[in-house]
């Protein structure tokens, strides 16, 4: 059964993963007003109980600032989102730079706490970022949380007639708060502020990559591997792990996205060759044992790197897949499954229509949902027959950004733009897989 559960004249947006709470009877999103998500507006994360309708207000930013982009603890009644400055100024305003994490618990009017802390003024604190982070998604045991990450000291640098030749530029790479390690930042900038973890970066990125090489300019659009990590190839668990794009430049001076892993160490707190807090010319660095690696090398294919709509990459739960989306022969977006071992990769769907939206494993890792010709739809991980699940709808099509997996394996979480009364909002819709 497909089923509206969102109908106010407001904006609706989901994020791409854990947007359910952990019974499967919530969905969180917030009021972004657009219909891509693009103007970052919103001013409330609300969710919808997809049984009653009933709407509940998570939180409401105060003092000019926004917030978007809400996923949901595993387990507790939380979820962690984006949060932009409050009191904004010409010179700080929302921006890739200038934004945090922040946790409330998903209940009414609940208060925000702060996920990363942010110090921007030297000498840097270790466990404190310099700029903003996004997309925040919470580790399978919840002792860990992801996001992207975007440097404002760097960002300044490259904005500055004094920049050093070979300073760091402002790049994005992907960032980890250990959770329960609260970091406090001293008072010597008007934004710094304290966290309630340990932050770091696990991706290293160079300005000018070497063309042919592993090096990459930008990591982003990670996702964390299995619910335990994944075995490697000697036999060992590799218990935290997470895969990400990383933007290698081709012998021929293209620049295309290929998947690359991060292994994690158990501590993340203990410097590398390199320190954590970063100085005024280098971005802060990666702890000591994250081994940064690529999986693909697709720069010989017809249509190399990854391709099609903006998505993230998804694991299986037993962490023996990486999915991602990349062209065929054809040039038809297809989904494809890379192994996180040994690099083993494995064209999945081959269908005629390209896979149009992100998506989401379920519990079982049988299947993947997504979007595909204008549908709601279902792929076999094992043969890849795709089964569409949704009527066409040319008027209101599924929409790209969501397509997700309740965490009882029995729901989907997606989005349509709806008209009603001249105008259109996005709205939510939870697809039942029973009856």
């Amino acid at each position: 059964m497909d089923k509206q559960v969102t109908s106010r004249p407001q904006g609706h947006i989901l994020t791409n993963t854990a947007v359910w709470s952990s019974d499967s009877r919530w969905i969180v999103y917030d009021t972004r007003s657009d219909r891509e998500g693009s103007v970052f507006d919103a001013r409330t994360i609300e969710r919808v109980n997809v049984e009653t309708l009933q709407v509940e207000r998570v939180y409401e930013s105060r003092r000019g600032a926004c917030c978007g982009v809400a996923t949901c603890h595993p387990r507790a009644e939380q979820v962690v989102f984006i949060h932009g400055p409050e009191r904004p100024t010409p010179d700080w305003s929302y921006g890739a730079s200038r934004r945090r994490g922040v946790i409330a618990d998903a209940t009414p009017a609940s208060q925000a706490r702060n996920l990363d802390a942010r110090d921007l003024t030297p000498p840097f604190t270790p466990g404190a970022l310099r700029g903003g982070t996004h997309v925040h998604v919470y580790s399978p045991d919840a002792r860990l949380v992801s996001y992207t990450y975007e440097d404002e000291v760097l960002a300044r640098l490259e904005r500055s007639s004094t920049r050093p030749a070979d300073a760091d530029l402002n790049q994005r790479n992907v960032g980890v708060t250990v959770l329960g390690r609260p970091v406090k930042t001293p008072p010597t900038h008007a934004r710094n502020h304290d966290g309630v973890g340990f932050s770091v970066l696990v991706t290293r990125t160079v300005n000018r990559p070497r063309p042919g090489s592993d090096e990459i300019s930008r990591a982003c659009e990670e996702g964390w591997i299995g619910r335990d990590g994944y075995l490697r190839q000697d036999g060992a668990r590799q218990e935290r792990a997470l895969a990400f794009q990383g933007q290698v430049t081709l012998a021929d001076g293209r620049q295309v996205y290929e998947v690359f892993v991060a292994d994690l160490p158990e501590d993340l707190t203990a410097a590398g060759d390199a320190p954590l807090e970063g100085t005024p010319t280098r971005r802060p660095a990666p702890p000591r044992g994250v081994v940064q690696r690529r999986l693909t090398d697709t720069s010989k294919r017809a249509h190399p790197g990854i391709q099609g709509v903006r998505h993230w990459l998804r694991s299986s739960p037993d962490g023996q897949w990486i999915a991602f989306l990349m062209l065929d022969d054809e040039g038809v977006v297809q989904l494809w499954l890379v192994c996180p071992a040994d690099g083993r990769l494995r064209q999945l769907t081959r269908n005629r229509h390209h896979v149009a939206s992100a998506f989401s494993w379920s519990p079982d890792g049988r299947h993947i949902a997504h979007v595909m010709d204008g549908r709601v739809c279902l792929s076999d991980t094992t043969t890849g027959r795709t089964e569409p699940l949704t009527a066409p709808a040319p008027d209101r099509p599924p929409l790209p950004l969501a397509c997700v997996f309740s965490p009882d394996g029995r729901k989907i979480a997606y989005q349509r733009a709806v008209e009603a009364d001249g105008r259109t909002f996005n709205q939510v819709f939870a697809l039942s897989l029973e009856g």
